[in-house]
């Protein structure tokens, strides 16, 4: 591991020391929520900590066995709409999942994925600092994530991780994400593929524990840190959100859950049920670890680097941006301090700039206007992490060199 300031061990240090007086991040939980919450209605009841993705990991071993993912993934590069046909050439057991894993659930609904883009065009501001900064910190205070991104190959190259991750966020935002010539289904595979990958690779590697990495359990947590998260923000900010709204941004997050490999008995049917289930699996998965600490600082130094108000005040920025967005235990566990010039400032005048905003969205053209700045926003983010260069979600080759 590369060597991190004082400051930062020293805030590793106490946020350890205040997780095990407060008993989180233990193991010893019990997964007490019910599948008649979820959007199939009943299921097995079974622990999703010992549940994989039993369709997509013997095929993706396969393919390591067969020193086939170096070829997979170069077939695979330009697969990119959600109507297009599979490349020619890829192994049989292969095609047959993916045809089967691209395939929307029966109970997707057109009319609200619609919907939902334009709550996305609209809301484009909030979503993708809740998403992206709120959702990246609440990554690296999720142990086993933590460590599963710093030593898997991703964690070698944290602008390059971010930008595929960034992919898949971005593509469930876009206007077009479910239609034909969108690429969230696409995508969503893709990161399927990869998660399978991880699975294979990962307790291969010296520095890990042995046991098999992102579990159902394991992607339920980060599934919460991104769609639940995010209307609870938005509710806590006092963004007004239709009904219908609020159950066209859950649709898209539960199709999107489906086509990553979430069994449907653990998808929540509706908001009541998420939360229930967020406060079932967030608070014992959640945590201080070193690799959380240096992955915060390495993903805070980028989002600084996309500033230009100097290096000093831009990292400050962004530091109680991050805070302001997870609060005060989250930001300990991440070993983010608090900033006494900007923090405050923050605090104090978000929630105006919320009231400000929302005021302007009922006049015409604004949500295309917002839009359009919140879609160059995003453009330049994924230019700045790829260097301008093409880059798409592949399966790694290996774990994180030593």
């Amino acid at each position: 591991m590369t060597e991190v300031s004082r400051r930062r061990v020293l805030l590793t240090g106490s946020a350890l020391g205040a997780a095990s007086v407060l008993g989180v991040a233990t193991p010893a939980w019990a997964w007490i929520w019910s599948p008649t919450g979820s959007v199939a209605g009943s299921g097995t009841a079974a622990d999703p900590r010992w549940v994989w993705d039993p369709e997509a990991d013997p095929v993706v071993a396969s393919l390591y066995q067969r020193n086939l993912v170096a070829q997979v993934n170069d077939l695979l590069w330009n697969w990119n709409r959600n109507d297009q046909p599979l490349p020619a050439g890829l192994p049989a057991d292969l095609v047959d999942f993916i045809e089967q894993a691209r395939a929307l659930p029966p109970w997707a609904d057109r009319a609200k994925l619609e919907l939902a883009a334009q709550f996305n065009q609209s809301r484009g501001l909030y979503l993708n600092l809740l998403n992206g900064v709120g959702g990246g910190m609440l990554s690296t205070a999720i142990p086993k994530e933590a460590r599963a991104v710093y030593y898997s190959a991703g964690g070698a190259d944290m602008e390059d991780r971010v930008a595929k991750t960034s992919i898949l966020g971005f593509a469930v935002g876009d206007l077009n994400a479910y239609r034909p010539d969108g690429d969230c289904v696409v995508n969503a595979v893709k990161t399927r593929l990869v998660h399978a990958a991880v699975r294979h690779l990962l307790p291969q590697s010296p520095h890990w524990n042995g046991e098999i990495p992102i579990s159902q359990t394991d992607m339920l947590v980060t599934w919460h840190t991104l769609p639940t998260f995010a209307m609870r923000k938005m509710r806590e900010w006092r963004v007004p959100i239709t009904s219908a709204q609020s159950e066209a941004y859950l649709h898209v997050w539960q199709v999107t859950a489906h086509l990553l490999g979430i069994r449907d008995e653990y998808i929540p049917a509706t908001w009541d049920a998420a939360n229930a289930q967020s406060d079932v699996v967030l608070p014992p998965n959640m945590g201080p670890t070193p690799e959380g600490v240096e992955l915060t600082d390495i993903l805070l130094g980028q989002l600084a680097d996309q500033t230009s108000l100097g290096t000093g005040a831009s990292r400050s920025l962004v530091n109680a941006l991050a805070r302001y967005l997870v609060g005060d235990q989250v930001a300990a566990w991440d070993g983010i301090p608090r900033e006494p010039v900007w923090t405050p400032l923050l605090e104090n005048a978000w929630p105006i700039l919320v009231r400000f905003r929302e005021g302007l969205i009922p006049l015409p053209l604004v949500p295309q206007i917002a839009w359009v700045i919140d879609e160059a926003l995003r453009r330049y983010i994924l230019f700045y992490l790829t260097k301008g260069e093409e880059t798409k979600i592949v399966m790694p080759l290996t774990n994180r060199p030593t």
